[in-house]
């Protein structure tokens, strides 16, 4: 029931150490019986919390990390890059701002941001376009230096 020798034995002496303690309202009828009960609901027991306390295989947690968890550093530098991206789109003039804004801040796609500003939608393409022009301008002048 327990999947290997040790957690067995552990569960054995949980059985019999639950025995002991209640040997007071022991039936002596039934002793064979009474026991069995106790060791499988002692058995029950540990396979319901056996899934709360699954450790995860080695490979498992690698790939974990690798697919979604990023360490502390990766962490810092997405944040540092969207804050560079935001300060860069909030130097641009209006309406390129707010539509930069958006779009590469708030990775919103130009349909969302033309529903949500009432504007046609070739109206903000053509926005998003001069603005990643501006961008790509500003970011030139910043390395140049």
């Amino acid at each position: 029931m327990a999947g290997n020798q040790f957690d067995a034995e552990d569960l054995t002496q949980e059985t019999f150490l639950s025995v002991y303690k209640n040997l007071a309202s022991f039936q002596r009828d039934y002793e064979k019986a009474w026991i069995c009960k106790i060791a499988t609901n002692k058995g029950l027991d540990f396979l319901k919390s056996a899934k709360r306390r699954s450790e995860p295989k080695e490979d498992a947690y690698f790939e974990e990390l690798k697919d979604g968890g990023a360490g502390p550093e990766e962490a810092y530098l997405k944040q540092e890059s969207k804050e560079y991206v935001y300060t860069i789109c909030q130097s641009l003039k209006s309406p390129y701002k707010e539509v930069a804004t958006e779009h590469f801040c708030y990775e919103k796609t130009a349909r969302e941001i033309a529903q949500e500003s009432e504007k046609g939608i070739k109206t903000i393409q053509t926005q998003i376009y001069r603005a990643k022009a501006m961008i790509r301008k500003i970011m030139e002048g910043r390395a140049a230096r």
